[in-house]
């Protein structure tokens, strides 16, 4: 199964040294990095703002567990915005490049 996985960091900077090392460690056969969001969140019982990076990895659900593990081991947040979706459908050689691209 292909996955997309949204990730947060708190700036651009640490959004590409994440996306390098998921790349790098073939977690993720492409990451896309939105420079700026405006976030809107619950923390500590209250709602918080934050201008944040939103990174958009493409991989496969078999390695969706190191991914968590290498996102963690890189992020200054306590708790970092890691959430998978499933990928219905998509272009056959994206998707045959994701697989390619992982191994």
């Amino acid at each position: 199964m292909y996955i997309v996985v949204f990730i947060t960091a708190p700036g651009k900077k640490q959004a590409k040294r994440i996306a390098q090392a998921l790349l790098k460690r073939k977690l993720a056969a492409c990451v896309n990095i939105v420079d700026t969001v405006e976030s809107l969140f619950w923390w500590k019982g209250k709602i918080d703002t934050a201008e944040e990076a939103l990174l958009v990895a493409k991989t496969r659900k078999p390695k969706f567990t190191a991914l968590v593990k290498a996102v963690r081991s890189l992020h200054s947040y306590t708790v970092p915005e890691i959430i998978a979706v499933p990928i219905v459908a998509g272009n056959k050689e994206y998707l045959e490049w994701i697989d390619a691209s992982v191994r």
